[in-house]
């Protein structure tokens, strides 16, 4: 049943069964052996074994060139920065350090607007990889989002609409090298020697409708409260009661489980420092494990670093030098402060690991599901009803980012589809009109993040609801009208584009829908709205 219609259920499954049960761990689970069923043809024994080997897969790996198997570093080292962040998260708090940020932050930014608007230029500052920007930007934004009793959804939200988007942007990044070396193969192949691929890249920005959009309404959300659907709930509660998660669920990610002693003699150092030296300790780890990677005789470039960098590997050592930094601000406040002592060590790390695991068990099943999907060749499957079909001209780039964003979406993984669908694109592009090439290929990225923003089964998803410390169902269900929002204006935009040929044009219509939703959403700003921010105020 590989590479058929049938390819389809398991990840249809699992996300229907995610929003109608809201029990994410259940409906993976549900995804991932209805896959192995149907991979193996009903066979409990070879379903069973398929299964296991997706489980064994995260943490052991064939060798290259059948060399045997190897540690599957890049799974593991994820997992194990996500450990080190729950202890960065317990020892700061233990610290002081999240408590004094706090307060020193609602001193300076004393609106929710500029809490938001904090969170939203964070995640546009730190650029260089998604993992990274999720998690960090939480860290740093949730002492001051919880003063101003925005909610974990919201923040949720904020965390992952700037971080694959800027990133799919940006050419210093992990996804723009690893964006470029697949756009160099397929000018290659298709004689492409008017421009490089770094050329190509950089005229693909202005083409990325979607990001534009996403990035758009990120601040129209954030200067004029817009929530919509279930985002309404969760404001207002978080409003009326100061509870910025839902109180009726349990295991939220990234979240203490309990109330560690918090000293009183902590500063907003104690936060600073150690987040500025996972920050640091992250883009250095990149530059030298891209510079000691390079080719021998291959020039030293910026684009040559990230595309050659260790992206979990950078997480590993930043993640450790930022514990070591925290580790020595908690060991200057034991000696200084009766209120903390050595004695919380061990708490503080049962504590920190406890913190992470609802967000590792979730990206587990998330891994062996899209692991199993593609075994069952669902983007094949999906990419091959493009090529079958004789396509209008104009339509290619609005299809190829519908297509992209259906199969991120059912399978989890932007930079898979990337992979999957860049080629086709290039394919019907130098078949049907080289002039769409880059058209259809920047569709096809924007289409990637749209999909992946959608979908409960996407990792950088899932890292947006720890680092927010956000129910990742809510995250999910409370990005959605948005994420959609933002594909439309894409779509119509990649009509105009597709008709016209002129990136300035598409460009511009986006733009202009963008200024109307602005200039609906002040006008139209509910009475819900200010009631909200009324009684916000009155807290």
């Amino acid at each position: 049943m590989s590479g058929t219609i049938y390819s389809l259920i398991p990840p249809l499954l699992a996300i229907l069964m995610v929003i109608v049960t809201r029990r994410v761990l259940l409906s993976l689970g549900v995804g991932i052996v209805s896959a192995a069923l149907l991979l193996h043809e009903f066979s409990i024994t070879e379903a069973g074994k398929s299964m296991w080997g997706s489980f064994s897969a995260i943490f052991v790996s064939e060798g290259a060139n059948g060399a045997g198997a190897a540690l599957n570093t890049w799974n593991v080292y994820i997992i194990f920065f996500l450990l080190l962040l729950g202890l960065i998260t317990a020892f700061i708090s233990i610290s002081g350090g999240s408590r004094a940020f706090g307060e020193w932050a609602l001193k300076r930014v004393k609106t929710r607007v500029g809490a938001h608007l904090v969170t939203a230029f964070l995640g546009i500052i730190i650029f260089i990889d998604d993992y990274f920007n999720s998690l960090a930007v939480g860290q740093v934004s949730r002492p001051l989002t919880d003063r101003h009793r925005i909610s974990r959804a919201k923040l949720a939200y904020l965390i992952d609409s700037t971080s694959a988007p800027i990133c799919v942007v940006s050419p210093v990044s992990s996804w723009g090298a690893y964006i470029i070396g697949i756009i160099g193969t397929i000018l290659a192949a298709h004689s492409v020697a008017d421009i490089t691929p770094f050329a190509a890249f950089v005229q693909m920005i202005p083409m990325n409708f979607y990001v534009i959009a996403a990035i758009a309404m990120v601040f129209i959300v954030s200067i004029y409260n817009v929530n919509l659907g279930v985002m309404k709930t969760h404001e207002q509660r978080a409003i009326d009661s100061g509870n910025v998660v839902d109180p009726d669920k349990k295991e939220v990610p990234g979240e203490l489980k309990e109330n560690l002693p918090v000293s009183d003699k902590g500063s907003v150092w104690d936060l600073v420092l150690p987040i500025l030296a996972l920050i640091v300790g992250v883009v250095v780890a990149m530059i030298w494990t891209g510079w000691a990677n390079v080719a021998e005789g291959t020039a030293v470039t910026a684009l040559a670093i990230f595309e050659n960098t260790d992206v979990t590997g950078a997480l590993l050592y930043g993640g450790l030098f930022g514990l070591l930094v925290t580790l020595i601000m908690f060991i200057r406040q034991a000696t200084i402060s009766q209120k903390i002592s050595f004695e919380l060590i061990p708490k503080g790390i049962v504590e920190g690991i406890k913190s992470m695991l609802p967000a590792i068990w979730i990206l587990l099943l998330a891994w062996m599901i899209v692991d199993l999907i593609g075994q069952l060749e669902t983007g094949v499957y999906l990419a091959g009803l493009v090529e079958s079909s004789n396509l209008n001209i104009g339509m290619i780039p609005v299809i190829m980012f519908l297509l992209a964003g259906i199969m991120a979406f059912s399978t989890g993984t932007s930079w898979g589809t990337f992979g999957l669908m860049l080629p086709i694109a290039g394919q019907i592009a130098a078949t049907v009109d080289i002039t769409i090439l880059l058209p259809a290929m920047s569709a096809v990225l924007a289409g990637s993040v749209f999909g992946d923003h959608c979908s409960p089964i996407s990792d950088t998803t899932i890292l947006s609801s720890t680092g927010a410390g956000s129910h990742h169902i809510d995250h999910v269900l409370t990005q959605l009208p948005y994420a959609i929002i933002a594909a439309v204006v894409a779509s119509i935009g990649y009509l105009v584009l597709g008709f016209t040929n002129s990136t300035l044009i598409g460009l511009a219509v986006v733009l202009l829908m963008l200024v109307g939703i602005f200039i609906f959403a002040k006008q139209k700003r509910s009475s819900s709205s200010q009631a909200v921010n009324a009684a916000y105020n009155n807290k």
